[in-house]
């Protein structure tokens, strides 16, 4: 017997289910714009510390791998990609493309973190460190301290959403494995996949202020 299509459930605070998607919608977009402010803040913060710290912010610049730093970007708007698919598909009613799509988006996600820790392990090697930590010689302290102290903070709290991403992620991977989303029901997955757009983005802008502004 074929299995019915999952169908959104109507919660009794609201009138009906258009209303009731329309408030899980706004609900993301207000969460969206709160992280975009503090992503705005710091990139503010970043701006003007680059302007004390011009020629060290430069200098420290060039102790990033620029190829590391573009794998990655080009890493997350391939999941990007695949996760866009993955919405699309669950609404076409395509589940197990949906799950491989997602499997996909999850595997660049793990290798995007990959990546990054990779650097930072290099970077420990070279007494580069956060903070009061910070030991480099040839950088020098103040400015070139201050550049790795928001580089490690920024993409720090980045790679957390990217953690926040891929969970979220793997659950609506689960529930659509389980057969509790498709064409009737995808408001969930289409909000998750919306949040690892946001983390895509941010990287965007991380990108050139860490790897290509020297």
């Amino acid at each position: 017997m074929r299995r019915s299509e999952p169908q959104a459930v109507l919660q009794e605070q609201f009138g009906s289910l258009e209303q009731q998607q329309h408030a899980a919608r706004f609900g993301m977009w207000l969460f969206l714009t709160s992280e975009v402010l503090l992503f705005g803040a710091l990139f503010a913060l970043y701006t003007a510390y680059r302007l004390e710290y011009a020629e060290a912010f430069r200098s420290a610049a060039r102790h990033n791998a620029v190829w590391l730093g573009t794998a990655n970007t080009l890493v997350l708007i391939t999941s990007s990609l695949f996760a866009a698919w993955a919405a699309h598909a669950v609404k076409s009613g395509r589940a197990i493309m949906a799950e491989l799509c997602l499997l996909g988006t999850l595997a660049l996600g793990g290798l995007f973190l990959f990546l990054k820790l990779t650097e930072y392990a290099d970077h420990f090697r070279h007494g580069i460190y956060p903070g009061a930590y910070f030991r480099s010689p040839e950088l020098g302290e103040r400015g070139a301290g201050t550049f790795f102290t928001l580089y490690y903070f920024m993409t720090g709290l980045h790679g957390l959403h990217v953690v926040g991403g891929m969970s979220a992620l793997a659950i609506m991977l689960l529930q659509i494995s389980r057969g509790r989303y498709g064409p009737g029901r995808s408001t969930a997955v289409e909000l998750s996949v919306l949040y690892w757009h946001l983390v895509d983005v941010i990287w965007i802008f991380l990108w050139p202020l860490f790897y290509l502004l020297t």
